[in-house]
């Protein structure tokens, strides 16, 4: 492990941690105090240094044991309920039925053990970033060494396309820009620079600062290591996943309330079975016992733990089709039950491609359609079009954007490619669109010279000649500098600064980043292009009005979630002016944005009302993403946060589900989270939604398929022992009952398709239980259906004259064809179930039914099963007696969900 700094005045690193403030010291004062100078540390203090520091990597963390991870998976009071019931039917030497209860929690188990490790996983993508060698001057001679090498007081150089081994203050740089939008948000490289910077600035703006894992996308720079390991900025992100808890989703937490619910429920009604019998009828004690087993077994609901599992997996495949991969289970559902949805900006509801949405020229403003790098979209002026062909001030400007460019675009597959800095790929998109093609002819014959980009000077200028020899130079730079460099406007008309500023702060309000371009001509015996040639000689061509549009999709996906009662909340690292442009596209509220530091200043009580009141924050760190997603959820909501940057991590583990982009996410984001969007689009999570409440009420359907099924069995045996009757089905005959209708009736429950009006619905109240009043009020008026008619059906039969056996084996298929025919009134909360779609809508369904008439019919008729159950086969009349209480139990059911829907009620 290592700390951040050598020399006196404090071990801690940069990020606003204790210690050094590094990015506001001057770089002589940084080097002294860290005991080092410009031509390195020595080998020998290196080496002392490293032995005392450790070296610049990511500790792992203490991972659980093998066997610790495993004996989780059974730390669930209905799991254990379940191997309860297993022994002890086991111990009664049904072995073939404690094996399929053992069965089911063994594949239950599996699955959660396979699900595991999230945490570790999201640190070791962290580890992932680090490089894997940096340059150094060591004894003042210049080095490659292992990143993890490095240590406080090193001189490390950067070149374009480096990333940085450990967080360094610049000590010199020359045209220096690094990518930190996996690590700030920022859309757009950052110009770093040595200077020091105001002490309580925010990491976004602490550009005397190269962060570790971040890439240089221009120019070279050396530095002095001021951060190694985990005190660096990357690191204590790290430390942020890892302190994170994981979240139990609803699911969870209602399964486990509910089990522990029917845990005391059986558990009391097994006791009281048993005291009853023994004491009020006088029934031996074996006898008796042997009841009470069969009533937990009939109670315990032991398929359920595996249809909910099926009903995820089914869920996870249908999503996987639709360009969102699940990597938990659980997290299929939690999709459904969001209330609050956080999402980052760039890259997530922005394309995180820069594009050129507006251009000042002298005479008129024009505004450029399309988005990203592809180059198509159209220009317009006051809403009419106008052809760039002919407008010669526009084609003029569109030439200079084309010239005085490093950029290179490219299709790839369909998509378009940059290779160069963001900015230069807009100019090169916009001019592509105006018909400037990429390649030099005609009158541009190609660079001659050029003066790179620097932020001494704040522009970067090409020459070039023309066929006729004249020499041309290009220019774009800031728009403050470029308006100084700047004579005229042409046709020999003078600049007005002030008019121009003007122009220039309203894009800027409008949050679009700006660039100024203009051209000059070179006298023909110009043969390279100086410094000293950039004057005031140039004619001003215009201004660039850029930004990272939103995407279409996106705007179109927050108004479907807003339709379905869901929050949106932009969180990025970006600024306030540039977050709010983008939100107020995306039609959010984005009048009032809150900022990173006000989050800062603000009590948990006021930072509630201010959530209230906005839907954007900018220049938000990962400590300001982990309080707004802490903030959200105390008050009650199921948080979804989106992102895709290192940055994201902590805030997308601790949400209550976290989304990340899988194209252009880091990988730190896509092992944090429990959603990866395969297509990086908004507009998958809307989707992802819809899904989530179709498998939320499809396991709703489960419980309520399944609850009254084993209620009728529990309520059938308590019924016979009360009234002092022989049991109208053995444990064995309900243990065959729960296992077939578990594998082929509620599993095909997992297959329905989304009710009508799903996403029109509001989010559950993340309080409401998994069991609501009216869907136990269902239940408990299917099990006393169930019970009556099975009971009153086994005591017509032994009246008839049948044997026990004979009467048994009627009361089991009544349970059976009763709970088959349930199966269809289940298919909708209270639409009816009388039409065609209700036996086809379903396929599954279908074949699951015809399946279990199958296994019935054996069970019934052939020899070995009636060995095994103690059946006998049934007459026509008996046959006849279950078809029409099944045919009554049906319609009965169907009379109360239209009772419902006369009261209003669309969902149990």
């Amino acid at each position: 492990m290592a700390e951040a700094t050598e020399g006196t005045g404090g071990t801690e690193g940069t990020g606003g941690e204790p210690g050094h403030a590094w990015h506001a010291i001057d770089a002589s004062a940084v080097l002294a105090r860290l005991g080092s100078r410009r031509t390195g540390l020595t080998g020998d203090e290196a080496l002392a240094r490293l032995a005392r520091h450790g070296r610049n990597e990511l500790a792992a963390p203490p991972g659980r044991s093998l066997l610790s991870r495993l004996w989780a998976q059974f730390d669930n009071l209905l799991v254990q309920v379940l191997l309860v019931a297993g022994v002890i039917t086991a111990a009664m030497g049904h072995a073939t039925d404690a094996a399929v209860i053992f069965g089911v929690v063994v594949i239950n188990a599996a699955i959660g053990f396979i699900q595991e490790g999230k945490a570790e996983r999201a640190l070791e993508a962290v580890r992932a970033m680090l490089a894997d060698e940096a340059t150094v001057l060591r004894d003042g001679e210049r080095r490659t060494i292992p990143a993890a090498e490095l240590v406080p007081g090193d001189l490390v150089l950067l070149a374009s396309g480096d990333r940085v081994a450990a967080d360094l203050r610049l000590v010199q740089a020359r045209s220096l820009r690094i990518d930190e939008a996996a690590l700030t948000g920022e859309s757009v490289p950052v110009d770093k620079g040595e200077p020091e910077v105001a002490e309580d600035c925010v990491l976004a703006e602490r550009t005397s600062i190269a962060y570790s894992g971040t890439t240089v996308t221009f120019g070279h720079a050396s530095g002095v290591v001021v951060a190694t390991g985990v005190a660096t900025e990357l690191g204590r992100i790290g430390g942020l996943v890892a302190s994170v808890q994981s979240l139990s989703t609803p699911l969870t937490r209602k399964l486990d309330q509910l089990a522990r619910r029917l845990t005391l429920f059986i558990l009391a009604g097994a006791v009281l079975t048993f005291l009853f019998g023994r004491y009020v009828y006088g029934f031996e004690a074996a006898e008796i016992f042997l009841a009470m087993v069969g009533l937990a077994v009939s109670a315990i609901p032991e398929g359920l733990p595996a249809v909910v599992t099926i009903t995820l997996a089914i869920g996870t495949q249908r999503m996987a089709h639709r360009s969102a991969i699940v990597r938990r289970l659980p997290a299929v559902e939690t999709l459904g039950s969001v209330t609050v949805i956080c999402t980052d900006k760039t890259g997530t509801l922005t394309r995180n491609e820069m594009t050129v949405v507006r251009v000042a020229l002298p005479r008129c403003t024009i505004e450029v359609a399309g988005t990203g790098y592809a180059p198509e979209g159209g220009f317009s002026v006051d809403g009419a079009a106008v052809a760039p062909a002919g407008n010669e001030s526009l084609l003029q400007f569109a030439r200079c954007a084309r010239l005085c460019n490093d950029a290179r675009l490219w299709l790839e597959n369909g998509v378009w490619r940059l290779e160069g800095d963001p900015t230069e790929g807009a100019l090169l998109s916009f001019a592509t669109k105006a018909g400037i093609d990429a390649a030099p002819s005609g009158a541009d014959l190609g660079r001659v010279d050029e003066i790179p980009f620097e932020s001494e000077h704040s522009f970067m200028a090409t020459l070039h000649r023309d066929r006729d020899g004249n020499a041309l130079v290009y220019l774009k730079g800031a728009p403050e500098r470029i308006l100084e460099l700047c004579a005229d406007q042409g046709e020999g008309e003078a600049v007005d600064p002030g008019h121009w500023q003007e122009r220039i702060d309203a894009m800027a309000r409008d949050g679009l980043r700006v660039l100024g371009l203009a051209r000059a001509t070179l006298p023909d015996a110009a043969s390279g292009l100086r410094l000293q040639d950039v004057d005031r000689r140039f004619t001003l061509l215009g201004m660039a009005g850029m930004i990272d549009p939103p995407r279409g999709e996106a705007i179109e996906a927050i108004e479907h979630c807003r339709a379905a009662g869901i929050a949106v909340k932009m969180i990025t690292g970006d600024h306030a002016v540039t977050a709010a442009a983008i939100g107020a596209r995306l039609g959010l509220r984005a009048s009032e944005p809150l900022t990173g530091p006000e989050i800062d200043r603000c009590s948990d009580e006021a930072l509630a009302r201010r959530l209230a009141e906005t839907d954007i924050v900018a220049r938000a760190s990962p400590e300001h993403k982990l309080r707004l997603v802490a903030a959200l959820q105390a008050r009650g909501g199921i948080v979804s946060m989106t992102g895709d940057g290192v940055n994201d991590a902590p805030a997308l583990k601790a949400a209550d589900i976290g989304v990340a982009m899988g194209c252009k996410g880091t990988d730190a984001a896509k092992e944090a989270a429990d959603v990866v969007l395969a297509d990086d689009n908004f507009a998958t999570i809307g989707t992802a939604v819809r899904e989530g409440r179709t498998i939320y009420d499809n396991i709703k359907k489960s419980l309520l398929f399944i609850l009254p099924t084993n209620g009728g069995e529990a309520g059938v045996i308590l019924l016979a022992v009360f009234l002092g009757l022989a049991l109208p089905v053995t444990a064995v005959q309900i243990l065959w009952v729960n296992m077939v209708t578990t594998v082929t009736l509620a599993v095909a429950l997992a297959f329905e398709p989304a009710e009508a009006g799903v996403m029109s619905r509001p989010p559950r109240p993340p309080a409401q239980p998994i069991i609501t009043r009216l869907l136990l009020a269902r239940v408990l008026y299917v099990t006393v259906l169930l019970t009556a008619m099975t009971f009153w059906l086994f005591n017509h039969e032994l009246a008839r004259g049948l044997s026990l056996e004979a009467a048994r084996t009627s009361a089991v298929n009544m349970l059976v064809i009763g709970e088959l025919v349930y199966l269809f009134n289940c298919r909708r909360f209270t639409a009816h179930s009388l039409g065609r779609d209700t036996v086809y809508g379903n396929p599954v369904a279908f074949w699951a039914a015809i399946a279990l008439v199958a296994l019935q019919l054996a069970f019934t008729y052939l020899a070995p099963m009636q060995q095994l159950f103690g059946t006998r086969p049934m007459d026509p009349t008996s046959w006849g007696l279950v078809l029409a209480l099944s045919a009554m139990k049906y319609l009965a059911v169907e009379a109360e969900k239209a009772v419902l829907r006369r009261l209003g009620v669309v969902s149990l």
